[in-house]
């Protein structure tokens, strides 16, 4: 039975107290009346004896501790959810800001997802293909797998993120079906109508369910956003059979609302000042990624996040990487050379890699053909230390052509337009084509067998 209370007992910032309240539990969504006309929303994220601290969705501008009206529903944060979802967009809470109406709902799931017992869960197999190079050749991703992309302020994430939203596909000649959920948090106006406008020219649009949390949107939305985008995909996945890519994008903003909403609490700060749950929430989100026993769909996971100060030691890049299998790392230098998408190979990495490719998946070749551009490159870091101390003249042939590689690798391997969209062969004969530019003999990570069908140099 849900109950009402009339007036609050404090208001700070975006959290109200509540006095007096009986059975009420934490995570429970809050009905507040402003004046008699004015609704909003929030939920409970602190109960002690009678008391309730209540996050409130929309801000608390215009309430005051008599005018407001207070209803315990009796239940979690839900939404509404249906396949109609796909091709439309929504706010940081689920609600509907396309204009088009609301959707059929065909089923209510709590925002905060279900316990997946580990027995269930079934290894990642097989590959989603992005159509970039620097990821599907030497960073592949694994459908079921949580691979973030650790970026920097003023580098082209965002471009990175509408670009992979257009040309993902589960590759080959599948018949299953894909969809792709997109969620933006604390984005600007104008980054939200680019994510928008991109999607609809490039005619996507009607299989990606967005979730547009603004920058002028409440704080608190922004901690629910992730959720309910997880839940949608969930839902597409494991009830609807489908192989569902999610995009997030910006987990900093998420973490900053954390410590915005923490400090708000009077918790006392952690490192950085952000919580010390924040391993905790960013373990419960990236952990709803994964394949279950018996359901043909699959939740993959690409989440974007902005290293303040380029610094991957920071405590949110540093929790993500404990986490997530992997990452790919965006490079400052390379964007200052103009090479897009400017991403950083070595750090790169993807652990679940060696499981989805290969034989059966991409081609034989693949995994040879990586481990052998990921050391012809680091020879190439090599070279050029020595060429700034003894000059480029200086340097042996060999050292040389690994030079000539390099700056061929960056341009045409890694760099790529943004509106290319490579296949998988292309892009490993791309590889075999820029190998050739060494000597067979500093090919020392291939087998021997697929050397000789493929270096034909």
């Amino acid at each position: 039975m849900a109950i009402e209370y009339l007036g609050l007992s404090s208001i700070n910032g975006p959290l109200i107290a509540l006095e007096g309240v009986q059975d009420a539990f934490y995570d429970e969504i809050v009905d507040f009346v402003v004046n008699g006309k004015e609704h909003k929303m929030g939920r409970i994220v602190e109960v002690y004896e009678d008391k309730a601290i209540i996050q409130v969705f929309e801000g608390t501008e215009n309430m005051s501790l008599n005018n407001t009206h207070t209803r315990l529903t009796g239940h979690p944060m839900e939404i509404g959810l249906s396949e109609e979802m796909l091709g439309r967009t929504f706010n940081g809470i689920g609600e509907p800001i396309d204009d088009l109406g609301p959707i059929t709902v065909e089923e209510v799931h709590d925002v905060n997802g279900l316990p997946l017992n580990p027995v269930r869960r079934e290894y990642p197999r097989n590959y989603i293909r992005t159509g970039i190079s620097a990821i599907d050749g030497l960073t592949t991703l694994i459908r079921g797998q949580k691979l973030p992309i650790f970026s920097g302020n003023g580098l082209p994430h965002d471009q990175l993120a509408a670009q992979i939203v257009k040309q993902a596909s589960l590759g080959g000649s599948t018949n299953e079906d894909f969809a792709i959920v997109f969620a933006a948090m604390g984005v600007k106006h104008d980054v939200a109508d680019f994510f928008r406008r991109t999607f609809e020219e490039s005619g996507v649009a009607n299989h990606v369910a967005m979730f547009l949390n603004l920058a002028n949107d409440p704080v608190v939305e922004r901690l629910i956003t992730p959720k309910v985008a997880l839940t949608a995909a969930e839902y597409l996945a494991f009830e609807k059979n489908m192989h569902i890519l999610v995009i997030l994008t910006d987990m900093t903003s998420f973490a900053e609302a954390m410590r915005e909403v923490s400090s708000s609490k009077g918790e006392i700060p952690s490192r950085k000042g952000y919580p010390g749950y924040l391993y905790s929430e960013l373990a419960t989100l990236y952990e709803r990624a994964g394949i279950v026993e018996g359901v043909n769909g699959s939740v993959t996971q690409l989440p974007i996040l902005t290293m303040p100060n380029d610094d991957i030691t920071h405590p949110i890049p540093d929790l993500t990487g404990y986490i997530t299998e992997g990452q790919i790392v965006l490079d400052r230098n390379l964007h200052g050379q103009a090479i897009y998408p400017p991403i950083s190979v070595l750090p790169s990495l993807s652990r679940l890699m060696k499981d989805g490719i290969g034989k059966g998946y991409t081609r034989e070749d693949h995994q040879d053909l990586a481990n052998q551009l990921f050391s012809a490159y680091a020879k190439v870091g090599e070279a050029r230390n020595l060429a700034s101390v003894i000059g480029e003249d200086e340097l042996s042939p060999i050292d040389k052509k690994y030079l000539e590689f390099g700056k061929a690798f960056e341009e045409r391997y890694i760099g790529q337009g943004p509106n290319e969209n490579r296949t998988i062969e292309e892009t490993l004969d791309l590889g075999w084509e820029l190998l050739r530019i060494l000597p067979k003999e500093e090919l020392d990570r291939v087998d021997t067998k697929i050397l000789d069908v493929y270096y034909k140099g």
